[in-house]
């Protein structure tokens, strides 16, 4: 005979199988966004560029 509360445990596995699945995407989502901005700002592919020097201060 098939017991009632077995689709409660059901659905609690499967959410908590969600919710971990979640926060690791979150977790490895957010540690990517830091890493590629880290890099981003120690080599930089555009280098700034000022205008408006003038040719005395030019070295």
């Amino acid at each position: 005979m098939a017991q009632g509360y077995a689709v409660f445990i059901g659905l609690v596995v499967i959410a908590a199988l969600l919710w971990r699945s979640s926060a690791i995407l979150a977790i490895v989502s957010c540690y990517l966004m830091w890493a590629i901005t880290f890099l981003a700002q120690l080599h930089p592919l555009i280098a700034p560029r000022k205008s408006g020097i003038r040719e005395e201060h030019l070295h």
